[in-house]
């Protein structure tokens, strides 16, 4: 299985934010911390709306906290 294109900062957040734990965030989030972990570790890409709880946790923005590196930055273009 390819690794996912998403990168994330969590884990140096967590530890930016006294050492919180995954429950911690998980808790604050309101998903598992199974999830936080799979995040984390770039197994499984988290819903938009997961992503932006996760940045609001932390108090930072959705870019602080993932990063895609999937291709071509430009915008996909129409079909002629």
């Amino acid at each position: 299985m390819a690794p996912l294109p998403i990168t994330n900062t969590i884990r140096k957040l967590r530890f930016e934010h006294g050492e919180m734990t995954q429950q911690d965030l998980a808790e604050r989030v309101g998903v598992t911390r199974q999830t936080i972990n799979a995040i984390e570790l770039g197994k499984y890409s988290p819903s938009l709306e997961v992503a932006f709880r996760i940045a609001a946790a932390f108090g930072v923005r959705l870019e602080d906290v993932f990063t895609y590196g999937g291709g071509s930055q430009d915008p996909p273009r129409e079909p002629r």
